[in-house]
């Protein structure tokens, strides 16, 4: 089975999301705690979904979601920092990992999205 970087990478930064939703829920954050944890793990888990997707408008749906998910939790993150609720410092690198995430997500639905076009064209036949 061939691996797939973005279904690593966003496991990976998963598992950072919930180390910070820890340290949040120890200091009283619940509400953002929450937010980031539901945004940050969905992730992947519609990275998951996309790529046991039956059909490509299921594969872009679903990787279209993670991107969405992808943007709010780059979302979160920042109101973190810029509350200063989260040092700058440690959150940092988790910002730098969702802005990846979401260009990584956007390019694989815009691409998938350009394949099913130009599919469709060469469907139509003259009439």
């Amino acid at each position: 089975m061939k691996t797939s970087i973005v279904k690593e990478k966003s496991y990976t930064f998963a598992l950072h999301v919930i180390h910070l939703a820890r340290w949040l829920r120890e200091r009283r954050e619940y509400e953002l705690a929450g937010q980031v944890l539901r945004a940050g793990t969905s992730i992947g888990a519609n990275i998951e979904e996309a790529l046991a997707g039956i059909s490509r408008p299921d594969f872009v749906a679903k990787m279209g979601l993670a991107s969405k998910e992808a943007r709010e939790t780059y979302y979160w993150l920042r109101l973190l920092r810029d509350s200063k609720i989260t040092p700058s410092e440690q959150i940092h690198s988790l910002i730098d990992d969702a802005q990846e995430l979401l260009r990584i997500l956007t390019s694989i639905v815009k691409t998938s999205q350009q394949g099913k076009s130009t599919h469709n064209s060469k469907l139509k036949t003259p009439n």
